[in-house]
């Protein structure tokens, strides 16, 4: 591993998790489920984990149980994962003050959004993740999904925010890999793939991890492609992400991925409820029999 690779390691881990927020059936948050699933992904090799990004459906958390879920995540995970708390939003004054309420909660690094919805300018860009990262002491994940957002952070916008001190690496989920490749060629964030899909081909141009949704269910197997891809063995990276195809199309492709990662984390036993806020809907049935049989094939 580079130097950059291996100090974004240690603040940040490698195989990463995006971490569902287990919810009892009437939607308030099952701490139950919560400890049982971060033990679980402790089990099978995650050293991050993700609270309140995508897949938490931060969206529909208020601040409130983001303090409480970072505080709930970080006791379970204390000296076996980093805890890295989705903190972004559309309101840069918001974001600042999540950002210091994580800190306060025991996170030990922040994920930082690009703006939604108000689709700022580039130079918007810069001055929203410049003040989250300067409002506290923790390092930072920029989180590049112009699906979700509207807007990507172009090439230049993420070179001037790597000169911060702080913000040291990128969950790219933008799936250019040009840009990925350009971006670490010219400064040293840390890469780490945002897309289950092209974990494999992330890895292979010098990502050093995944945060990965389907690992909430095969974090495992995520642990064995990263160490296959650092020793060289392409022949063996390429059996294990064929092996996850059926899986991965089954949660991100089949409807939306917090909702079918939930489903199999339900399916297994590891949290007692798939539930859902909405506007996301539980898995249909049609849905639930393909995970079904993905899940079986692992």
């Amino acid at each position: 591993m580079t130097d950059s690779s291996e100090t974004a390691q240690a603040l940040f881990g490698s195989n990463l998790v995006a971490m569902v927020t287990p919810m009892r059936p009437d939607g308030s948050v099952s701490e139950q489920g919560v400890a049982s699933l971060v033990d679980h992904l402790l089990a099978t090799g995650c050293d991050g984990i993700v609270v309140g990004g995508t897949a938490g459906e931060v969206p529909t958390l208020t601040a409130a149980e983001m303090v409480d879920l970072v505080s709930a995540v970080a006791d379970r995970a204390t000296g076996r994962a980093r805890v890295i708390a989705g903190v972004g939003t559309y309101d840069t004054a918001a974001s600042v003050e999540r950002a210091r309420q994580a800190e306060a909660a025991g996170a030990d690094a922040l994920l930082v959004v690009c703006p939604y919805y108000s689709r700022p300018t580039q130079a918007g860009v810069v001055r929203h993740c410049l003040a989250v990262a300067d409002a506290t002491d923790l390092p930072v994940m920029l989180y590049d999904v112009p699906a979700r957002t509207g807007i990507s952070m172009e090439t230049d916008t993420l070179i001037e925010l790597a000169r911060h001190p702080r913000i040291r690496a990128v969950k790219d989920a933008k799936e250019d890999l040009f840009d990925a490749m350009t971006v670490m060629a010219g400064t040293s964030l840390a890469y780490y793939c945002g897309s289950d899909e092209l974990n494999l081909p992330y890895l292979s141009i010098g990502a050093c991890g995944v945060v990965s949704v389907v690992g909430n269910i095969a974090a495992d197997r995520n642990a064995e492609l990263i160490r296959a891809v650092r020793s060289e063995d392409l022949e063996s990276a390429r059996d294990i992400q064929r092996s996850l195809l059926g899986l991965t199309e089954a949660v991100m492709r089949t409807s939306q991925g917090a909702i079918m990662a939930k489903a199999a984390l339900a399916e297994l036993g590891i949290i007692p409820h798939a539930t859902v806020r909405m506007p996301l809907l539980e898995t249909p049935s049609a849905d639930l029999a393909t995970l079904r049989t993905a899940l079986a094939a692992v």
